[in-house]
């Protein structure tokens, strides 16, 4: 076998290289060509394809959810429609502020009008919400079961929104917690009513 010497291989004498030298100079400049290719043209191209093929995805998601809510969008407008028909409705049923002294006086009269004697009717503070305020009144009303479920059921039925809160029914007693009346019952409850805030 013939020994290579590596000092003799120049660029000159290219062409009296042995064949084994030629195809394996050949075949290392191809990798290296296609190697500087890759890193250099071909790498770029990737990232931005894996980039794009990204944006594909999250623009068809979009597009889906967008065509959803077009094929939906008759549904969703009758339905803010009708919740803007169900507003304006709750909203004729809160009270102006200054309707407010004339809803505390039906609340009285429709006690009084139940056969029930008022020990205590005391408005407390407004407590302001989101939208809407509450104006808390502290009730303490005598009479008999039936009066009282008459006075809750007339209430229950006022045009304007009353709810009744933390109620407790007792009998009638002295200071000395002794029953007075076997008929007559204690009720204390917190009626709330409520108003519009405008913005």
């Amino acid at each position: 076998m013939n020994t290579i010497n590596l000092s003799e291989l120049t660029l000159e004498n290219v062409g009296q290289w042995p064949l084994a030298i030629k195809i394996g100079m050949l075949l290392g400049t191809s990798f290296l060509i296609i190697a500087l290719g890759y890193w250099l043209i071909i790498q770029d191209n990737f990232t931005q394809f894996d980039t794009l093929k990204q944006q594909e995805t999250t623009l068809k998601s979009d597009f889906e959810s967008k065509q959803r809510q077009l094929y939906n969008l008759p549904a969703y407008r009758a339905q803010l429609k009708t919740l803007a028909n169900r507003f304006a409705l709750v909203l004729t049923q809160l009270p102006e502020k200054n309707e407010m002294p004339g809803l505390l006086e039906e609340i009285s009269k429709t006690g009084v009008a139940s056969g029930l004697r008022f020990e205590l009717f005391a408005p407390q503070p407004e407590v302001v919400h989101d939208f809407y305020i509450e104006l808390p009144i502290k009730i303490s009303v005598v009479g008999t079961y039936f009066q009282l479920a008459m006075f809750i059921s007339r209430v229950a039925e006022m045009t304007r929104i009353v709810t009744l809160h933390d109620f407790s029914i007792e009998g009638v007693s002295s200071k000395d917690h002794k029953v007075i009346s076997e008929d007559e019952l204690v009720m204390n409850i917190t009626a709330k009513i409520y108003r519009y805030r405008a913005q």
